[in-house]
């Protein structure tokens, strides 16, 4: 069940990301925001409440490479393997960030980062299995709303490059 939002523009996003749309002149987007009181924090939340397939889910991860802050755009049924990831930024060490370094590369907390809109430009991949659906659904600056968006504009948008480095399953 969705309902109005609290924020300012009524679409539920957060009102950096509602910004930040503003400026990329996707302000048509919040009109398509939807905002769940239960909240999306989880990949399998946001599919049962869109009721859309897992796969259809934008995740924004953050993690730390030798360090350095890097988001990675994958879809909502599948993992991140780091090793992947490690080989194809060239660096030393890949790791998860911790939620306070989420909130400070990017501004939102774990469960609500958007693709885009951070308070800081990061390096940012995109798994090409995001490139399966017409449309992914990704959070929007809150746990509690989301976005659709074509999976070759969110890249764009993101300004990120297309990787493969979801786990595979022999």
């Amino acid at each position: 069940m969705t309902t109005t939002a609290t924020g300012t523009d009524g679409s539920g996003a957060h009102p950096r990301f509602a910004q930040a749309l503003k400026e990329l002149g996707l302000e048509e987007v919040l009109g398509r925001a939807r905002r769940f009181p239960e909240g999306t924090r989880t990949a399998v939340e946001a599919a049962e409440a869109i009721g859309c397939e897992l796969g259809q889910i934008c995740k924004s991860l953050v993690f730390a490479a030798d360090g350095a802050p890097v988001l990675v755009l994958m879809d909502g049924a599948s993992r991140v393997d780091v090793e992947r990831v490690r080989e194809e930024l060239g660096v030393r060490k890949v790791g998860r960030a911790d939620a306070q370094v989420v909130r400070e590369v990017t501004g939102y907390a774990i469960g609500g980062v958007p693709p885009f809109g951070h308070r800081t430009r990061t390096r940012v991949l995109a798994d090409r299995s995001l490139l399966a659906h017409d449309v992914v659904w990704a959070a929007a600056g809150t746990p509690y709303a989301v976005f659709p968006m074509e999976p070759k504009e969110l890249v764009t948008h993101a300004g990120a490059t297309l990787v493969d480095v979801r786990e595979q399953h022999s």
